[in-house]
This record gives structure tokens, C-alpha cells and sequence, in this order.
């Protein structure tokens, strides 16, 4: 899948992991109160959107969007699972490998660059 990705794709694989970066430190905020984790969650979220921009730059929106928002989903779900305790069962890990699928289809069915 990453063999001759091209910028956008690049771009957009940032802005998934920055999304995961920002969203497991949410909870550290305490609702915003805490200062150092709050500038850390602005950071990313400042950083994934802007890669976002740029992605769509390059590709459809609605192609980038779903693949950021699954990057994102996936991602958190499994660091929630791995460092913060959260349920692993059966279930949950075939909803998140569904999820994976789909944004796999999109990059090789509906994901190509733009003019």
C-alpha cells in the first residue's frame, strides 16, 4: 500500500497519526484545565488539519477525509487498547479490521490523485 504513494498520500498518513497523537492526550487535559497537555493537543490538532489541507491538495476530499478519519479511529482505538485498558475483544477488533479494509478500498478504488 505505501510502494509509490504519492505526496498526498504522504501528507495524509501524517495528518491520520497527528490526529491519534492529539486524540490519546485529550483525556490528560482534564477537560482543557491542564495547561501542558492542552498545548500539546492544540499543536497536533493544528498539525493534523494542516496536513489534511495539503492532502487535499492532491486528493479528492472525500477520499482524504474518510482515510484521515479512519487513520485516526484505528489508531486511537488501539492505543486506547494497548496503554490505556480499553476492551480488545473479538467483536471490536473485526470493526476496526473493517475499518482498515475500507480505507485500504479507498486508496485503491477511489483514491487517485488529482490533476
Amino acid at each position: 500500500m505505501f510502494n509509490g504513494l504519492g505526496a498526498g498520500w504522504w501528507f495524509l498518513l501524517g495528518a491520520g497519526i497527528s490526529e491519534i497523537c492529539y486524540a490519546a492526550v485529550i483525556p490528560k487535559t482534564q477537560g482543557f484545565t491542564r495547561l501542558w497537555p492542552t498545548l500539546y493537543c492544540a499543536f497536533f490538532i493544528c498539525l493534523s488539519m494542516y496536513l489534511l489541507a495539503q492532502a487535499v491538495r492532491t486528493l479528492p476530499v472525500g477520499t482524504a477525509y474518510a482515510v484521515w478519519v479512519g487513520i485516526g479511529a484505528v489508531g486511537t482505538a488501539v492505543y486506547g487498547m494497548l496503554f490505556l485498558g480499553e476492551a480488545a475483544n473479538a467483536g471490536r477488533l473485526a470493526c476496526l479490521m473493517l475499518i482498515i479494509a475500507g480505507v485500504v478500498g479507498l486508496k485503491l478504488v477511489g483514491g487517485t490523485e488529482l490533476a
